[in-house]
């Protein structure tokens, strides 16, 4: 079991990982996990992607594929794997498939979440956190039993920069230029499988099982 979970900012897309990481029995990779553990362990594909952070470049395509090839080559994986933030652009995923049939493998789909832009910003730009306990909330989806304070600690909530409607509507729109066209070129192969992401987790993650395990 095989799979790529496609979807912008907000979509679920690691929740849904985890979820169906679980029901699969096979590992979700994370590209975010993979370059954090490099670093960590100072590999030397990690240390060769340091440089070009520090110098405030974009790590190249060829060594986060490098990175992928090598945690998708690790034992948990070899019975399969949901992958979560690669490919990320286009030419990541054309070179991707000739380094799966490299390793004898194929991908069995692509997961593509689709949820609505309006969804999306309230989704983003929700988020709260306590900047003493560390402790985080959403607006509406999971509210503080206080509006504004920590439940924990009562320390009145913040919200991170990240989540600033410019910053977050700044993201999805790298995402649409970046990411989106996967879309039709996934679709072209007949891997594309799109869900409405909107969806409760639960009953997005049975659609997901459902389709794809009749798909073999």
């Amino acid at each position: 079991m095989e799979l790529v979970l496609l979807g912008p900012p907000g979509s679920g897309k690691g929740t849904q990982a985890k979820v169906l990481a679980e029901r699969f029995r096979v590992p979700h990779i994370s590209t975010g996990d993979i370059f954090r553990k490099n670093l960590r362990e100072g590999t030397e594909l990690g240390e060769m992607a340091r440089r070009y952070m520090d110098e405030g470049q974009l790590v190249p395509d060829d060594v986060t594929e490098a990175m992928v090839t090598d945690r998708l080559a690790q034992q948990d994986a070899i019975a399969g794997f949901i992958l979560d933030g690669f490919p990320r652009n286009l030419a990541q995923g054309e070179h991707f498939q000739p380094m799966l049939r490299e390793a004898g493998r194929r991908l069995t789909a692509v997961i593509h979440l689709v949820v609505g832009r309006s969804v999306l910003i309230t989704r983003l730009t929700g988020r709260r956190v306590c900047p003493k306990c560390g402790a985080s909330y959403h607006v509406e989806f999971n509210p503080p039993q206080v509006a504004g304070h920590c439940d924990v600690c009562s320390t009145e909530l913040v919200q991170r920069p990240d989540d600033s409607l410019e910053t977050v509507t700044k993201r999805l729109e790298v995402y649409d230029n970046e990411t989106a066209p996967l879309v039709a070129f996934y679709e072209a192969q007949g891997l594309l499988m799109e869900f409405d992401g909107e969806l409760p987790v639960d009953a997005l993650a049975d659609a997901i099982v459902s389709r794809v395990s009749a798909h073999g």
